[in-house]
């Protein structure tokens, strides 16, 4: 019997996730389900859990057309660790949810990419075989950040500040994928690792 390789893609913030798992998906076929996919389904407008937010934290939260103000929200969590903690409880039960039911549409040998941001934060490991970091130097990452979001050096390193540390990452990872030079050097580590 061929033994399912369920890959659990994590990292932090702006280390490159989602071009591995671009990667992945173009070069090799593999199937990707992703987390931030999944939470963003669960605070859909009409969704129970954007009722909740909005009810905790009041209309301001919602866009016009009923839509999650992410920006706002992250202004809230960002900077304080018990509301992030609340909004998590509220979303990661349905993202578990959601992987159990994507998991099972996949033949019993079918290897898939599991990219879980939170992979260690949402207590999620036992449910991938392996486990690929991707890190790069705080610094990089920081600068991806303000380029990529917009944000201001502060609110970059409050995003960071707010996550797991990387090298607590590194140290439970069965892969560590570098991510500090260019694409080739990246796509070279991810197929030594496969």
């Amino acid at each position: 019997m061929t033994c399912r390789r369920i890959i659990g893609l994590t990292g932090g913030i702006a280390t490159g996730k989602s071009t591995v798992s671009r990667y992945l998906a173009e070069r090799y076929q593999l199937p990707i389900l992703d987390a931030d996919l999944f939470a963003r389904e669960a605070v859909e407008p009409g969704s129970p859990i954007l009722q909740a937010i909005a009810q905790r934290y009041g209309s301001l939260i919602l866009l016009p057309g009923g839509q999650l103000n992410r920006a706002q929200l992250g202004e809230i969590i960002f900077n304080q660790p018990a509301e992030k903690a609340w909004v998590e409880a509220q979303i990661h039960p349905y993202v578990r949810d959601r992987f159990t039911q994507a998991m099972q549409q996949f033949p019993d040998d079918q290897s898939v990419v599991q990219a879980i941001p939170l992979l260690f934060e949402a207590d999620l490991t036992r449910q991938v075989s392996e486990i690929w970091v991707v890190t790069c130097s705080e610094a990089i990452q920081r600068q991806r950040l303000i380029s990529r979001d917009r944000l201001s050096p502060e609110q970059a390193q409050a995003r960071i500040a707010s996550q797991m540390p990387l090298a607590a990452k590194v140290a439970s990872a069965d892969v560590v994928l570098h991510n500090d030079g260019d694409r080739q050097s990246l796509y070279a580590q991810v197929d030594q690792a496969l």
